[in-house]
């Protein structure tokens, strides 16, 4: 904790005026005043703070305060997390917090005013008054291209009868530098949604001082920044050829030749330790997690959005009945017609139902259910085949057949909001991974 040099009470960052505050004074100091003086090239030194670790999940996050944490931000557990005294090596820089926690809320609750099958708790205002300030883990590389680079080009005319191809030696030299591409190094924190969140503005990065972290928690880095150094070398290699192919002076030339980073000489020249501020709050739901994620220096949303299935299929059903009713009054549909229109929309249901499938086996093992909606849909999807080759004489069998398929399109609808809300949400997390989240 940071002491008031007036008054003794307890100093926080303080966004708007980006000084420390005294919540009881009000007098505003600089973080930079409370680093000693034989500190002045900190980097690389330790710093003192108080680890908050959950004891469901296993989840850390530090501070510089030593007041009771009573909520996990990534497991949703409402618990007093267990804390101890520990250090940690100081990162280089720091990208102090730009929006506040009403910037944050005011961002979120936009978003939530469009989101009109979320459930209602994700747009209560008490749960909204849960986003907590959380500086982020990141590596910062700085990629440096120099030397030369040869290509092969050719371009075609015509001339009369005569199609002439003209060939070209492209020779060039390249000097480029990227600056901060940033990857982050928590593996409690989903790769997705810190790619998402991005960009970050590396110049608002200042070197770091604990004193930022103050009013604030932080998360641990404990990801190598080993584990991105080919994915940032590779980011700035595909973008520095993109740059050269797309050069005026090559349109409508065919090129060939190789780009890549052993062509264009493409090495990290520097990795910079650093944190990134992001408003970060969690929603549990049984055994699963929704977060929601607000950038702290730009205002960008990020989040998981579950679907409440009562919500949807009500809307669903209050859009189809005046849309029926619309219908009715223009169009008249035969029974045949209508038992294919609707064999046909049970066959668009079953095949979004079976990309759910697939796109939540890449995610995560599906979790055990009774899949009712697909044994529905594959009935309806029979029935309605079966009749309209048969073609009996009487109507009932057409709009038999119609019902059951509307019936197996409401149970496979159904089915499929469950598991977009497997795909919007994850399994509680347990943090005893050694890599990042996507590679772990």
């Amino acid at each position: 904790m940071y002491a008031c040099p007036n008054c003794g009470g307890n100093l926080k960052f303080d966004i708007p005026s980006q000084q420390l505050a005294c919540e009881y004074c009000h007098t505003q100091a600089d973080p930079y005043s409370f680093e000693d003086k034989d500190e002045k090239n900190f980097a690389n030194k330790d710093f003192e703070v108080t680890v908050f670790s959950c004891p469901q999940c296993g989840g850390e996050i530090v501070s510089t305060d030593n007041s009771a944490a009573e909520f996990c931000t990534f497991c949703g557990a409402s618990t007093i997390l267990h804390s101890r005294l520990r250090n940690e090596k100081r990162p280089n820089y720091i990208i102090p917090f730009k929006k506040t926690k009403e910037d944050c809320k005011k961002e979120y609750s936009a978003l939530m005013k469009k989101a009109i099958f979320a459930p209602d708790a994700l747009k209560d205002p008490k749960y909204i008054d849960g986003f907590r300030g959380i500086y982020m883990p990141y590596w910062a590389f700085y990629v440096e291209q120099q030397g030369d680079f040869q290509l092969s080009g050719s371009r075609t005319r015509r001339r009369g009868d005569y199609i002439i191809t003209d060939h070209y030696n492209l020779k060039g030299d390249i000097d480029a530098y990227y600056k901060g591409l940033s990857y982050d190094a928590s593996s409690s924190f989903d790769d997705n949604i810190s790619e998402k969140l991005a960009p970050f503005d590396v110049k608002g990065m200042k070197a770091f001082t604990p004193a930022f972290l103050s009013g604030f928690y932080a998360d641990t880095a404990d990801v190598d920044s080993e584990e991105y150094r080919v994915e940032a070398e590779n980011f700035a290699t595909e973008e520095s050829a993109k740059i050269i192919r797309s050069n005026p002076e090559f349109a409508g030339m065919a090129i060939s030749g190789s780009l890549g980073a052993s062509a264009l000489g493409t090495h990290t020249k520097e990795v910079d330790s650093t944190m990134f501020p992001v408003w970060f709050m969690s929603y549990r739901n049984a055994g699963r997690v929704a977060y929601a994620t607000v950038n702290g220096q730009t205002g960008k949303v990020v989040t998981d959005l579950p679907v409440d299935t009562r919500k949807y299929l009500w809307g669903s059903l209050i859009l189809a009945v005046p849309l029926f009713i619309l219908l009715n009054l223009f169009f008249t549909l035969m029974p045949s017609t209508l038992l294919i229109i609707t064999t046909v929309l049970a066959g668009i249901a079953l095949a979004i139902y079976f990309s759910e499938l697939g796109a939540i086996k890449k995610k995560e093992k599906l979790e055990k259910k009774k899949d009712i909606g697909l044994i529905t849909a594959i009935a309806a999807l029979i029935l309605g085949i079966g009749i309209t080759i048969l073609q009996p004489v009487s109507d009932l069998f057409y709009y038999g057949g119609a019902l059951v398929s509307l019936v197996g399109i409401f149970v496979t609808i159904k089915d499929i909001m469950y598991y977009y809300n497997i795909m919007t949400t994850r399994r509680l997390p347990q943090f005893d991974r050694t890599g990042g989240d996507d590679r772990a």
